[in-house]
Formats: C-alpha cells, structure tokens, sequence
C-alpha cells in the first residue's frame, strides 16, 4: 500500500511539470492548476508531492486509507521563481494492493450561520495603533500548516488564523465581552468576527473603531498584509478568507490560509475544488487606527 501511494505521487509529480498532455487529463488538479497559471505566463519548474498516513480501514479484501498529501511547487514567471506550498486530505481505496480509487476529502468552507451576527450599532472607542504588515507576514508563514496552540483550533480554521495573523501584526482588539461585537479573542471565548468568515468581512467593511480597513476595488491595490474575504458560490455568504503574503511578477496578490492550508497562492483560487463560476471577493487594506 505505501509502494502503491509513493508510486502515485511520483506519477503526479510527472503530471504537474510533463508534457505528456494526456497524463495530464489523468489528475484533473494538475490539469486545472496548470491552465490557471497559463493565464499568468507562468509554468511549474519543479514540484514534490509527499503524503502522511491519517487512518487505515480494513475491509475483506478492500483497503481504505485517509491520508495528507503536501504539493510543493517551484514557479517561473518572468523570470522570477517563488515556492508554492499546499495540502489536502484525500482518500484512496486498494482493491488486493492496486489503486481503484483517490479522491479529495473537502474541507468544510461554512460555519453555522448562528454565529455570523454581528451588531450593527458599535461604541466607538479611539484605539491609536500602527499595524506592523512584516510581524503579520512572518507569523501567517511561520502557521500557514499547523496551529498556535495558545488559540483554539476550528474545523472551519480559515478565519481564526486570519485573526491571528492581524493580531500578531498589533490590531488592536476591542468588543470583549460581547460576542456579536468588535474583534476579540480573551481565554476560551471569541467574538464572531474573529472566527467566521462572513462576520469577519462585515466587520472589515464597517468597523469605525480598532481594527479598521477600507475596501479596494481590484487585488492589485493590496499590500503584504492585507485580507481577501471569498464567497464562493456567490450567493452572499462568504466562507473564507486569506491574507496576502507576496506579490508574483505581475504585482498580483499571493496568499497564505489555513483550512485549505497554502502559502503563496495565487489570490482568485480558479484551481481551488471550492472555487465556482460565480465567486465573488472582497478586497481590504488594513489601515493605521
């Protein structure tokens, strides 16, 4: 079976930077991921795919396997070259050894919905802070693929970490204790901004007060830093957020997010499994209170 799995990622491999468009069409990640950097004028060098076991289910002669796969991949565009980092869970099933099966394990991408109030009406209260773009950088790298364990983990983490990453950049929290209120996270308790990602955008596009931002109108505006809200079947809800951690050669956003766990990726997510025709984005700079 780990023959069977390390065989697989070596095919893949192949798969992101043959050209053998044919095998291509065998792993539709790397067939849409290559399209979407066509567009860009930029192609993959070089790429590692590496899997951990999860969990194994044994069933007659049937073999269930749960397990995490990390893609790294070198890009060329203009002659410059930046790594891209992802992973996925996936599933495989052997029948007797042999692959008969592999597939994606989508992460959940909405949150209750009685979670995302968020109040309309905030005290404004004058909180002078300069927000440090660098430290928010440095820490949304250093937890791209794993967690603070002083911060509580969420099945939906996407949020929580955007979170995390403005407050180790110094955004000032306020709101606490009210939880439909401001921007905060105090012991085990949290408002809804800080961990889902509708109340999040809500706040972004209205806070007066603390943590500010204002909304750009294209993801070029953006600096190092700055937050992009997603709403991925575009109808209104949106359910996940990402920062932005670099600029490739075009001066387009790439950005770092957990629950799709990924560092320096392209900021429109078109080779996203969530990303849909009809996705919308917000797009907001971080401003000095």
């Amino acid at each position: 079976m780990e023959k069977a799995l390390q065989e697989l990622f070596e095919f893949r491999v192949q798969q992101f930077v043959g050209n053998e468009r044919n095998a291509r069409d065998l792993f539709s990640k790397a067939e849409i991921k290559l399209e979407s950097l066509l567009k860009r004028s930029a192609e993959i060098v070089k790429a590692k795919a590496a899997g951990n076991i999860i969990d194994t289910t044994n069933e007659e002669e049937f073999q269930k396997v749960k397990y995490l796969a990390h893609y790294q991949y070198l890009i060329k565009q203009r002659g410059n070259l930046y790594l891209e980092e992802e992973t996925e869970e996936r599933v495989a099933k052997f029948y007797k050894g042999a692959l008969i099966m592999d597939e994606e394990v989508k992460p959940p991408i909405m949150e209750n919905d009685s979670f995302s109030i968020q109040n309309a009406s905030e005290p404004e209260e004058r909180i002078s802070y300069q927000y440090d773009r660098l430290k928010a950088v440095q820490y949304a790298e250093r937890w791209w693929n794993t967690y603070n364990p002083t911060y509580k983990k969420f099945e939906n983490n996407c949020t929580n970490y955007i979170s995390q990453c403005l407050r180790a950049g110094e955004a000032p929290m306020r709101g606490h204790p009210n939880r439909g209120t401001g921007w905060w996270y105090q012991h085990t308790n949290w408002s809804y901004s800080w961990a889902v990602a509708h109340s999040l955008k809500n706040y972004l596009g209205n806070s007066k007060s603390g943590l500010r931002a204002k909304q750009v109108s294209s993801p070029e505006q953006l600096n190092l830093g700055d937050v992009i809200c997603y709403d991925f079947e575009g109808d209104g809800r949106f359910n996940h957020n990402t920062i932005v951690t670099g600029k490739d050669a075009n001066g387009m956003p790439l950005v770092n997010a957990n629950t799709y766990n990924s560092r320096m990726r392209y900021w429109a997510y078109e080779d996203s499994s969530a990303y849909t025709p009809n996705i919308k984005y917000r797009f907001y700079n971080i401003i000095d209170g």
